[in-house]
């Protein structure tokens, strides 16, 4: 009799455990998922302004801050889309931003709007290949140089090829996830109306 009221006992407890267990978890998603959609304004903004993918412009946000407007790289890179203070300077110029500080960028919407101008310039570069932003997200990540390096052969215009060819396993992965992130944000994104751009 009192072994049976201890197994009740414990079977209370353990299910008390996943009950607790269960709200936890259900909350670490709600907060994802708000957390996930905080900077779809500014994203979509952005991505209009200068005729990016928002898809793609969220999925770079993802990777490079997980939506963290306060993020700082180890090289000096900063805000949502980790904007280094050479993209700044030109995106600055190309605007006729009067005295942009690298620290302005900790602004979402200034971040998201030099973030998006940089990307689109980089797809631009690599036009003439047959996934444009495979080689602007190589770029973003590991620089001109590097890709210049792997930029040879078939991998001049063949993405996969291009991917292969990278000595950087890192920037190969940091490609990958983000092309497929962006598969993911292309659906939700879509049944968003942009807003009307923002003003840098």
């Amino acid at each position: 009799m009192q072994r049976r009221g201890l197994l009740r006992r414990h079977q209370r407890w353990v299910l008390g455990l996943l009950a607790v267990g269960g709200l936890l978890a259900g909350l670490e998603r709600w907060w994802w998922y708000q957390r996930e959609r905080s900077q779809d304004r500014h994203i979509l903004a952005a991505a209009a302004r200068y005729g990016a993918d928002p898809a793609l412009v969220k999925a770079v946000v993802w990777r490079e801050s997980r939506f963290n407007p306060a993020a700082r790289g180890e090289a000096g890179e900063v805000g949502l889309m980790q904007i280094g203070a050479l993209a700044a300077r030109e995106w600055a110029e190309a605007e006729r931003l009067p005295a942009l500080a690298h620290e302005d960028l900790f602004d979402p919407a200034k971040n998201t709007l030099c973030g998006a101008w940089y990307l689109a310039k980089l797809i631009r570069r690599y036009a003439h290949t047959d996934n444009p932003p495979a080689y602007a997200l190589a770029d973003y990540n590991a620089g001109r140089s590097r890709v210049l390096r792997w930029i040879h052969g078939a991998g001049q215009t063949n993405s996969a090829v291009f991917l292969e060819q990278m000595d950087f396993p890192g920037t190969r992965e940091y490609v990958r996830s983000i092309l497929e992130r962006r598969r993911r944000y292309a659906g939700t994104l879509a049944l968003k109306t942009p807003p009307a751009p923002l003003p840098p």
